[in-house]
């Protein structure tokens, strides 16, 4: 019955809430003089070259799963559970097509009811949360000082006064209902998890004078920009207060918090993910037995490169050794090191870094076997930024025609690529693919085809318009010393933080921080740095 209560009323009170907020407070500054815009800076002074248009962003799933546990204390990851699947393109938060829909309102309502209801039932992480100890059902006192706390992490931002005392009002009115303190706290944290401001990342600024449609981002949001591109969560409260002492305000102080932040778990975690999205191996079609251990392999590697030694990124491409235990290193036909996982050795097998690995020979698969052209797209698109058209409507792409008759794949894909309207596309996919045959679908390396051993593999391939190669470590070392994969991993980053396809306005800062990985010290650290010190990262440009 106590729910049925807060049913009929949380949407009034909502929207009571929203409409009396101070129209500066949703941009995230202190109160400024006219002078300086709310990030701290002279108007005008931060540039807007390198600058597309930035939309609002609604948190994903696992962002919001995130949050809850860094705000709430709650771990269960119920977001991955309830709220709509986010699609991999190959990142899970480009706003695009992020839409409002019956199943987002309602999974955001029900998240909200229970982690409310969870956090009132756990004392622990509920004292935790709330962060006094009220004397009474009606301690106003407590329910301030809660509100103006769990309402600066929920929504990114000091509340203002009226803020507070709207939320206070709100809380009250439960806890004298029901004679119970925490019937007022559990109240307010469900109307704060269904606010706007929790839910999206709301970016207003103030505008940049002489830059029409340029808007200077205001200090929270600036913190909110970081905490999301380097934790995929909400900002912590040394990070908030950083904000609202105006420390993030110049390119120096951003860069100096970023390499602070990139010292905590979550950061490792945000690293390794991005990785997983970007070359696809986010999701595997495997056991969980398999999954894990080819997870476990790449994840290893990416926090070896980037933050144990903090070496080249590109090391990721050209390690000589791998982290399997023995059933990886039976799986791949190496030596195992022991029973327990443990680095080694490549040595004359053909194999070389992060192509190499079972996680990404996994990625773009046929139905039962590997597909050349699947491979090769993807390697095209999504390692080396380099579009490839979509077929005509009335062509299967990933299967010959019906009408060639081959024993072999080489065979069959071989005339398929000859078909007139299929060839120019082919040309460009198909060698890059059967350079990588020698390797299934779980990674494992073969001569013959399966079911097929009269088919022999030869595992040549050409990278057209550079060398041809054969497997993953010859075509590791092209991407690398022709600065392919350097190029179209900072082009990845940059549509990755700013959730969007990267547009023509932005390559100059592309650029830029592709120079760190050719020219630079080449670690991927460092090409985060250059980003967020970057002026265009305090900004956003309207749609």
């Amino acid at each position: 019955m106590r729910f049925s209560l807060v049913l009929g009323s949380l949407a009034v009170a909502a929207i009571a809430l929203g409409g009396c907020r101070d129209n500066g407070s949703s941009g995230g500054g202190t109160e400024t003089d006219g002078n300086e815009t709310e990030s701290g800076g002279e108007t005008g002074e931060e540039s807007s070259d390198a600058l597309g248009p930035v939309g609002l962003r609604r948190l994903t799933r696992y962002e919001y799963d995130n949050t809850l546990r860094d705000i709430l204390g709650d771990s269960s990851r119920p977001g991955s559970q309830v709220l709509p699947e986010d699609p991999f393109t190959p990142f899970d938060n480009e706003y695009g097509g992020q839409e409002a829909s019956q199943p987002l309102i309602e999974g955001l309502e029900s998240l909200a009811r229970d982690a409310a209801q969870d956090l009132r039932d756990d004392p622990a992480r509920r004292d935790e949360v709330v962060g006094c100890t009220p004397v009474g059902p009606s301690d106003d006192e407590c329910m301030g000082q809660f509100v103006a706390r769990f309402g600066r992490r929920a929504l990114r931002r000091s509340l203002s006064a009226t803020e507070v005392d709207d939320y206070v009002a709100l809380g009250l009115a439960y806890a004298d209902r029901e004679s119970d303190f925490y019937a007022g706290m559990e109240v307010i944290v469900r109307a704060l998890l269904q606010d706007g401001e929790m839910v999206y990342r709301v970016e207003t600024g103030t505008p940049v004078d002489g830059e029409p449609g340029v808007f200077a981002l205001g200090d929270f949001e600036i913190a909110s920009r970081l905490s999301y591109l380097l934790w995929a969560s909400a900002p912590s409260d040394a990070l908030l207060d950083a904000a609202e002492a105006g420390e993030l305000r110049t390119p120096e102080q951003r860069q100096a918090m970023a390499r602070t932040m990139l010292e905590d778990p979550r950061a490792r975690a945000q690293v390794d993910r991005f990785h997983a999205m970007w070359l696809g191996y986010v999701q595997l079609p495997h056991s969980a037995e398999l999954t894990n251990a080819l997870r476990t392999e790449t994840s290893a590697l990416v926090e070896q490169v980037i933050f144990e030694d903090a070496s080249a990124w590109i090391d990721l491409f050209t390690a000589t050794e791998t982290f399997i235990d023995a059933t990886l290193a039976e799986h791949y036909g190496l030596p195992a090191g022991g029973s327990e996982a443990s680095w080694v050795p490549y040595g004359d097998s053909g194999r070389r870094g992060i192509l190499s690995h079972g996680s990404f020979l996994s990625v773009a698969a046929g139905p039962g076997d590997t597909s050349p052209t699947r491979r090769g797209k993807w390697i095209r698109e999504q390692l080396m930024c380099q579009p490839i058209p979509p077929p005509p409507p009335d062509v299967d792409a990933d299967n010959p025609p019906t009408e060639i008759e081959a024993d072999c794949k080489a065979d069959q894909y071989l005339i398929h690529a000859e078909v007139g309207a299929c060839r120019g596309c082919h040309a460009q996919m198909d060698p890059i693919g059967f350079g990588l045959e020698q390797y299934d679908r779980e990674g494992r390396f073969r001569t013959t085809e399966p079911d097929s051993p009269q088919c022999s593999i030869s595992g040549d391939g050409e990278l057209v318009g550079v060398a041809p190669f054969n497997g993953p470590a010859e075509l590791s070392g092209l991407l690398v010393d022709n600065s392919l994969i350097q190029s179209c991993v900072a082009q990845q980053l940059y549509r990755f933080a700013l959730g969007r396809e990267v547009e023509f306005d932005d390559m100059p800062l592309v650029l830029e921080m592709a120079d760190e990985l050719t020219e630079g010290d080449g670690r991927f650290d460092t090409l985060l740095a250059t980003l967020v010190a970057h002026p265009a990262f305090a900004l956003r440009r309207e749609e």
